[in-house]
């Protein structure tokens, strides 16, 4: 049986990666293959070298690389947020705190190896993007991923070693290979790729495309066919 593999950059402190990934999931359940399609989650660092202390909120920051008055900011982040809604998710941005994400990356490959990275992931998403959390810091990252299946002990001593720091530095290494050079980024087949929260049918149309081009011919069966060899 054939497998559709769908790679995915995303950054843990992305409101846009949360909604272009429950847009991707609505057409993804509308997929009659679904079953075939394989999902491999990537690392991506919107601020390398961003701190890990939580500065400002996301308005703030808005303000500072964007420009603009507060009322400006309130309203681009508003904008993104009634967007969110749509797919029916919560979003509370002027509590974000935007801030260094690779611990947070490290841990996500620790849960996909645990076997629980889709509720860890969920987890840090909405934490992020609705209730303020501060994603590089330790305790938080142990308790939020207790919540969603971990072992916080475990999570911690893990977070204190240099664990994954080659898988999500593989993941990013892949990336600027691909040319990925924001998130959400998603690569049908290795083939198609597409940035950003994308329409639901858009994400829909690359499914389709994708399986066509690489599952073969699937025969129809029925009455009035010839086979080889003389049976008719």
């Amino acid at each position: 049986m054939s497998t559709l593999i769908v790679d995915i950059w995303s950054d843990i402190v992305c409101p846009w990666c949360y909604l272009g990934k429950r847009r991707f999931e609505s057409a993804l359940d509308g997929f009659a293959r679904r079953d075939a399609v394989q999902v491999r989650w990537r690392s991506f660092e919107l601020d390398p070298h961003g701190s890990r202390r939580a500065n400002l909120t996301l308005p703030e920051r808005h303000r500072r690389d964007v420009g603009g008055t507060p009322e400006q900011a309130r309203r681009r982040i508003g904008a993104l947020s009634d967007l969110a809604a749509q797919s029916g998710l919560t979003y509370r941005l002027d509590l974000a705190r935007p801030v260094n994400s690779f611990d947070a990356h490290r841990l996500m490959h620790y849960a996909d190896q645990v076997g629980v990275g889709e509720r860890v992931r969920e987890r840090l998403l909405l934490a992020y993007t609705g209730e303020g959390a501060v994603l590089s810091d330790h305790e938080t990252l142990a308790r939020l991923g207790a919540e969603a299946g971990l072992d916080p002990a475990a999570t911690l001593a893990m977070l204190g070693s240099a664990d994954f720091t080659e898988s999500v530095r593989k993941d990013e290494a892949l990336g600027r290979r691909l040319g990925v050079s924001g998130v959400p980024t998603f690569v049908f087949a290795e083939k198609y790729a597409v940035s950003g929260a994308q329409p639901v049918e858009v994400f829909a149309d690359l499914l389709d495309r994708s399986w066509r081009e690489i599952a073969p011919a699937e025969p129809l069966g029925g009455e009035g066919v010839c086979t080889a060899g003389g049976s008719c």
